[in-house]
């Protein structure tokens, strides 16, 4: 096995659980996009509406999919390990709390879904900004879009592609500014219908164009939270280069030592033993 694969996942995803994360990925990118979705006559074309209907859809959607997680037999180490990045995570997030676009938590989120896999980086995106919430009291309808929004983060931080070294590090330095970026335009679209009226050459207006109503976000990303949201993904930046050599080689160590043993990583692959693990009973 290559060096860049050889830290076990701490969340083994099964076929029903692997298609869950996928299915709540695509539903919550559905929910940020509605607004070049909806047509006239449509439930979600009453303003008022869509965010009471989405918002209570998306908590299900994740409720499902950590039910289906959870069914194919968490290790407890994994728990206490995703129960310490999220308590980290939350704790660092209030930092920066979104000031000028500084946000202090999602190069964990990356670095953790790197070492510890998908299903444990959409996992983590999830309660990390959940416990953030309740820590700073940010509970709102904007949550349940921050969590599925930093769950996709998460996630696609496990799915990238196995390289180690320098190489490695400026992998993930660029997916934390694609990343940041990114996540910005989803929030920022998720409540763009509600933010202008419909007088402005910038606002939404319900069943036109997919392109026509896309060129008015556009216009409206530019003209008011761009720079916010290149401050996020240069935050990323900074943070991965800077502490991600130290972080990664501490989660590493942490995940080999841990030998993670929930179902699809069992303590009997060698593949998931640390070095000191694979010794001879007898070896000193």
């Amino acid at each position: 096995m290559s060096s860049a694969t050889s830290a076990p996942r701490a969340i083994a995803l099964r076929p029903r659980s692997a298609v869950a994360v996928a299915v709540a990925t695509v539903a919550g990118l559905m929910a940020f996009c509605w607004p070049l979705l909806v047509r006239d006559g449509s439930v979600l074309a009453e303003n008022t509406m869509a965010p009471l209907i989405l918002g209570a859809l998306m908590p299900v959607v994740l409720a499902v999919v950590l039910f289906e997680i959870s069914e194919g037999g968490l290790d407890p180490k994994a728990i206490a390990m995703l129960g310490v990045l999220a308590a980290i995570g939350a704790a660092i997030r209030p930092l920066g709390a979104g000031t000028a676009g500084i946000e202090t938590v999602f190069f964990l989120l990356i670095l953790g879904g790197r070492v510890f896999g998908a299903g444990f980086g959409f996992v983590l995106g999830a309660t990390t900004l959940f416990g953030s919430a309740l820590f700073t009291g940010g509970v709102g309808p904007w949550l349940p879009y921050q969590m599925i929004g930093a769950a996709i983060v998460g996630l696609l931080a496990g799915l990238l592609p196995p390289v180690r070294g320098r190489a490695e590090l400026l992998m993930l330095a660029a997916y934390g500014a694609v990343s940041g970026l990114l996540y910005g335009l989803l929030m920022n679209l998720s409540f763009w219908p509600y933010s202008l009226g419909y007088k402005t050459e910038i606002s939404f207006v319900v069943g036109d164009s997919v392109l026509e109503n896309l060129h008015r976000f556009v216009v409206f990303e530019v003209t008011t939270s761009l720079g916010w949201d290149l401050v996020r993904g240069l935050t990323n930046v900074v943070l991965v280069l800077v502490t991600g050599p130290a972080i990664l080689a501490t989660l590493r160590r942490a995940a080999r030592k841990a030998a993670f043993a929930g179902r699809g990583a069992s303590h009997s692959d060698p593949r998931n033993l640390s070095t000191s693990d694979r010794r001879s009973p007898g070896a000193p």
